[in-house]
Order: structure tokens, then sequence, then C-alpha cells
């Protein structure tokens, strides 16, 4: 009962941070003609409730598809569609066709917020506790620490309650599918993950994962056997969830042509504004989206990303394990993240999810992680007057992290889980023990940068030469940290020969 009662206060704690973050600024506020997410959101609401379905995804006189047009799979065009039953209850002129273009008030900002609020609630938040309830071989107290961690996670807080977008319903059903799948509700977990990525098309950064992970469960059953059975059951789940989403826009084969070239606009270019990427990075020194065509773009970035997580994915394949499998979710999400092609800066939020989930098994190295990928999209903060918030939330979630799994007393070699990795290494230096103390310099000289950028964006005015120059030094800066981090859970990965025997559920 006692439990009960904590976890349901670290939920209502979790909520009211929410709910004082979204009393904030939004993006695009108050800024015409284009105004920002926050306006795209209520666009998408005023478009498919005024318009048949086969017009929401095609530019004509009522869908501009320069003004916010829809580019987000058919479950975000649906959840548009009930939200918008809503507001045209509560008040039509929210979601009227032309005229509600750049509509902005209190009260329809209390709306969207609430809207962001009760999906949150109904699909993320349920996801986070269970999964923190079912943690194994940990007392109520630490299940409970985890639990508040995760939902202090400032990076979703500040995009969804701040910037404002619904990111929480993917990566929750996204974390429902990896509940299922590591209890062995593969079905569950498979449909549940099919919504995720028919709610949005950057799940499929998890998508290698899950692919490999029930792949290896089928080999492990035996293919002439119970794994066939159960590789003929997934492959029915994923098609037939599929063909419910996409059934509108399966009339016609123009209809599904459109809704894909809107999902995929690979004519954007290789990035888009600051990310913390590799293309990003590289371009201050080397103009790359000005050197080579755009083909030989695309070609580069799916082979870097393609290599980069193919180890990682044979290693879940051939020893599946629920470990594994959130620790490759990790690599996989990150090597998107920096390599793959058309990436936004709230991207990393993909990868942080399953940062999360590791947060228990790898306090230290995943509080550093997700500290860092909130300073990533300090640019987009800073431009949405989110500095205050964004302050107290990544304050409030370090102290949380630090008092709850003593942080800095978990960097032993067998704590950041590098053991397996430097008795290899002592091998042919056997002078070698002094990693943990590297992790830690490491830690404190990316933190000392990370506050003295901030502080450099905030109270100095870069050279009229160099406008974008604080941008450009947090992007570099980041993905430098993420480099590190990508070779670190790679060396996880590889090097742990326990992965291969443990098949303990959610370890």
């Amino acid at each position: 009962m006692e439990k009960c009662y904590l976890m349901t206060a670290v939920v209502l704690l979790g909520l009211t941070v929410r709910w004082t973050v979204s009393l904030n600024s939004y993006s695009g506020a108050g800024k015409p003609p284009m105004f920002g997410d926050y306006e795209a959101q209520r666009h998408w609401q005023e478009i498919t409730i005024n318009l048949p379905i086969k017009q929401w995804y095609f530019n004509g006189s009522d869908n501009n598809l320069q003004y916010w047009g829809l580019d987000y799979p058919p479950l975000t065009a649906y959840h548009s569609l009930l939200c918008a039953y809503v507001a045209k209850f509560i008040n039509p002129d929210w979601i009227a066709l032309h005229t509600s273009r750049g509509y902005e008030s209190q009260a329809h900002k209390l709306f969207m917020r609430a809207t962001v609020l009760i999906a949150d609630l109904l699909i993320y938040i349920p996801a986070v506790v269970l999964y923190c309830c079912c943690l194994k071989e940990i007392s109520t107290k630490k299940k409970i620490a985890n639990a508040l961690c995760i939902l202090l996670y400032p990076g979703l807080i500040l995009i969804d309650y701040g910037h404002f977008q619904y990111n929480s319903v993917s990566l929750g059903f996204a974390l429902w599918g990896v509940l299922g799948v590591s209890y062995d509700w593969d079905l569950l977990g498979s449909l549940a993950f099919c919504l995720a990525i028919n709610y949005k098309q950057m799940e499929l950064y998890h998508s290698l994962p899950f692919f490999c992970f029930l792949l290896g469960k089928c080999f492990k059953k035996g293919l002439k056997g119970k794994g066939f059975v159960l590789l003929i059951k997934l492959a029915c789940t994923v098609v037939a969830s599929f063909i419910l989403c996409w059934l509108p826009f399966f009339t016609e084969r123009e209809q599904t042509l459109q809704v894909l070239r809107r999902l995929f606009p690979v004519d954007r270019g290789l990035f888009e504004d600051k990310v913390a990427n590799i293309w990003c990075t590289f371009s201050v020194f080397l103009k790359i989206r000005d050197i080579l065509p755009h083909h030989i773009q695309i070609m580069i970035s799916f082979c870097f990303t393609f290599l980069s997580l193919l180890p990682t994915c044979i290693k879940l394949t051939l020893h599946p394990s629920p470990k594994g499998f959130k620790f490759t979710l990790v690599s996989c999400a990150l090597s998107f993240f920096l390599f793959s092609f058309q990436v936004h800066e709230k991207s990393i939020l993909l990868v942080s999810l399953p940062v999360c989930l590791v947060l228990r098994e790898i306090p230290f190295m995943s509080t550093w992680f997700l500290l860092v990928s909130t300073f990533s999209m300090l640019p987009l903060l800073l431009k949405d007057e989110l500095l205050m918030p964004s302050v107290v939330t990544v304050m409030a979630f370090f102290i949380a992290c630090a008092t709850s799994f003593s942080i800095f007393e978990k960097t032993s070699e067998e704590e950041l889980q590098l053991k397996s990795f430097s008795i290899s290494v002592r091998k042919y230096f056997p002078c070698f023990t002094f990693f943990p103390r590297i992790i830690r310099h490491l830690f404190l000289i990316s933190v000392m940068t990370m506050v003295l950028l901030t502080l450099m964006t905030v109270t100095l005015d870069p050279p009229q030469k160099l406008p974008d120059l604080f941008s450009v030094l947090v992007c570099f800066v980041s993905c430098l940290n993420f480099l590190f981090f990508l070779v670190y859970f790679n060396i996880i990965i590889m090097w742990d020969s326990k992965n291969g025997r443990n098949q303990k559920k959610i370890n």
C-alpha cells in the first residue's frame, strides 16, 4: 500500500512539473506568418476536421502544404481529428477553415496544453510506472526513485510542454512495445510498436532492435517449430496493424504514394537547422550539402548509419536478451541520430527514451547522457523563451538522479559495465587501470563546457560576422559527446558476454 502511495506521489509530482512548464511560452508564440509547432498542431486539427481524408496530405486551395502541411503518419492525423472534435465542441473558431490560421488565446492555449497532458497520462506515464514496477532484484524505493527520474527527464518535458509536441504518444507506445517483447507478450509488444511507427515515422530509429530481438527469439525457438509459428504470428500482427492504420489511404495508389512522400521528404536536405549530428557539425568545416549531389548525400548517410548499427544488431539477433535489447535500442537510435538523413534536433528524444530504461544499470553514464541531450536542444529552447524552465527542470532532474542513485559513487569498472572491456585492454596494456578516472574527468569537462556555453549564449552577443556562433558551438560540443556515447554503448554491447546467456526479464 505504501508503494502505491509513493508511486502516486511521484506521478503527481511529474504532472505538476509538466503543467508548470506548460504555463510558459511555446513555439512561434506571436510570431506570424508561420508561427511554430504549436500552430502546426492546431492547423492539423483544422485540416482533418474540415477536409475529407483524401485531401489531408495533398496540396490544394484549402490545404497549402507549404503552411505546416501534414507530414506525420495516419495515427497522428486521427489524433488531430479527435482533438479537433473536442475543440469544435468548445469553440468552433479554434479550428475554422482558413480564418483560424494563427489563432492564439489563453483559452486555446489551455486546451492545447491539456491535450498533451491527457495523452501523456493515458499512454506514456502508465508505461513508465509499469516498467519501473516490473524491474527485478531492486527494492520498492529504488523502483519509485527510477520512475521519479524518468518522469523528471527535462528534454521530453520541455519539448512537449514548452515547445509543444506530442512526443510522449509515440514514445509511450514504443515503451509499451519494449515491455511487451521483454515479457514474451510479443504480439502485443509488436502491435504497440507498430502504433508508435504509425504515429511518428521517426520511431523507425527503434525498428531494427525490435526486428532483431524478435527474429532472434524465433531462431532460438527453432524455425522448424515454435519459432516459425511465432514468426508468422508476428508478421500477421504487423501487417494487420499497418493495414488498419492506413486503410483510408489504400483506396488509391496515388494516395498511398503521396502520404509516403510527405513522411519522407528527402528533398529537404541532409539536415535542418542546428542539429548535433555529424553532418551539421562537419558542415562547419566542409559544406557537404553544396559540394555533393543530393543522391550521393543520401547514399553516404545510409552507409554510415547502416555500418554503425550493424554489429550490435547482429549481436542481438544471435544472442537475444532483454538487457541486450535495451542497450541496442540506445546504440541504434544514436546511430540514426548521428548519421541518418534529415535529422531534427528533437530526434534526440528517441535516444533518450531507451537511455532512461538503462538508468538503473548505468546511472552515472545515463544521467550524463540525458543532461547532454537536453543541452543539445538549447538553441531551440532559447528561441522559445524557455531558459528558466530549462534551468529549473535540468537542476531538478540532476538532483533527483544524484540522490536516488548516488551516481558519483557508481563509477567503478563494474558499475560502468566496462569490466570485460578493461580486462581485454589490459591483456595488451597491463597499466591500463585508470579508465574510471578518465570517465569522471570527461564528465567534469563536459558539464563545465555545457554550463559555460549556456552562460555565454545567454549573456553575450555573437560577432556580427558569426551570428550562429554559439548555436554551432552547442551542436559541436553535443556531437562530440554523442560520438563518445556511441562508442561507449557499443563497447558495452559487444563486450557483454552475459547477453547470450542472460534470460532474465527486464534485468
